[in-house]
């Protein structure tokens, strides 16, 4: 290996900055490294920065991945279906070289410092590339290209959940698993959401949606189950607060140019009177200057069916524009084109609910004596529903796989 000019072609990259990577930076310490305490410790942290991405038996594969997930000039571009100057692609492919080649390195390649201790150090792997790379990486833009503009770059390449805050699109790690088949009974209600969010994803006409009905019927799990289905077909979604509306137009400019389909989720929505995002939100779902574009949709919801909490007082006053008032209130989930109801179940669907969730889950249960207990821990919480089902299930389990009575 000719170490300078490997450092050089590193350092001299123009388009891809995974320069910025613990493990580069260890990798370029490696190569450089002039004796064998330097190699020993550059290489101590080049295989702890492997080990906590998880692939320290997949070198390539770790390239790949980082490459697909980086922010630049060429992943932006093909993310918007912008073209690029001929130049700044040649740029592109001369750096997709260097990271193949980087992702070639074994470790062999370093054992010319001849250090007994050197060889005790552990292994890494080079292992597979990640798709969509095949071949020659330099000959895959036009693959890379298509991958952007199905996948996104950057965060939303790397993550499919997001949250706005502080004026800023923050990526979610960790959400929830949940999928479509985990929730039980309410069928035609996810039907209707789910339609509408095929249509979206095929460019077809679609409507922003509010989930309403009773506490605990899975209005939230059914949108979060969506986003689980969907993802791979270029949807994400953003969590927007109720307190942050007003901002809605500073995430439209954030989403608008990339070529995914967002859904801008806001949980559990109510307004009081005199709220002034009760108009925000109203402008964003339709009739503002600063409305939502072509790729996003809105997805709420809520415990009220008007979205407006009422008091007995609110109704005094001034009768003769009493109608005004109840049109204004009502304008709100008007311009929501697709309203579902979720209800509490009655006593047999939640029956259903109850021994679905636990056939998912594999229990050997009197279905009888399920029955009897499920209906007394509903009524000691304050009535029937999916997650009442679920919470009571979780304490059949956990005694059951105890040894335990439940």
């Amino acid at each position: 290996m000719d170490k300078e000019r490997f450092i050089a072609r590193i350092n001299s990259m123009c388009i891809y900055s995974l320069e910025k990577l613990e493990a580069i930076k260890a990798l370029k310490k490696m190569i450089s490294a002039k004796d064998g305490l330097e190699l020993a410790s550059a290489w101590s942290d080049f295989f702890k920065a492997l080990c906590e991405e998880g692939y320290a038996d997949n070198f390539a594969g770790y390239i790949s991945k980082e490459i697909l997930e980086d922010d630049n000039v060429f992943s932006r571009s093909m993310s918007s279906s912008n073209p690029l100057p001929s130049n700044v692609i040649r740029a592109v492919k001369r750096d997709l070289d260097i990271l193949q080649d980087i992702s070639q390195l074994k470790p062999n390649d370093f054992y010319d410092i001849k250090d007994s201790f050197i060889k005790e150090l552990p292994l890494w792997s080079t292992g597979e590339v990640q798709k969509p790379f095949i071949g020659r990486w330099s000959d895959c833009i036009d693959i890379l290209s298509a991958y952007h503009r199905e996948n996104g770059c950057g965060i939303f390449a790397k993550y499919k959940a997001f949250s706005w805050r502080d004026r800023h699109i923050m990526p979610i790690e960790y959400t929830n698993p949940i999928k479509l088949t985990d929730l039980k009974s309410y069928e035609y209600q996810r039907g209707l959401v789910v339609d509408n969010t095929v249509s979206f994803i095929k460019g077809l006409p679609a409507n922003n949606a509010l989930l309403y009905g009773d506490r605990g019927t899975g209005k939230s799990s059914t949108v979060h189950a969506i986003l689980n289905e969907f993802a791979s077909c270029g949807l994400r979604m953003v969590e927007m607060p109720k307190s942050a509306i007003n901002e809605f137009p500073l995430l439209i400019k954030e989403l608008s140019s990339i070529n995914l389909k967002f859904i801008i989720f806001i949980d559990d929505l109510s307004f009081s009177a005199g709220d002034d995002s009760f108009a925000e939100l109203k402008a964003a779902l339709e009739g503002g200057l600063s409305a939502k574009r072509p790729n996003m949709l809105i997805y709420a919801t809520s415990n009220l069916r008007h979205l407006v909490r009422e008091k007995f007082s609110d109704r005094d006053g001034d009768e003769l524009h009493a109608g005004d008032t109840m049109q204004e209130q009502l304008s709100l989930s008007d311009r929501f084109g697709l309203s579902v109801t979720f209800i509490n179940p009655d006593r047999l669907r939640y029956f259903e609910i109850l021994d679905g969730i636990a056939k998912d889950r594999g229990l050997d249960v009197d279905f009888e004596k399920l029955h009897r207990q499920g209906e007394q821990w509903a009524l000691e919480r304050g009535g029937r529903s999916p997650r009442v089902g679920k919470q009571f299930i979780n304490i059949v389990e956990a005694n059951i796989k105890q040894g335990l009575e439940w």
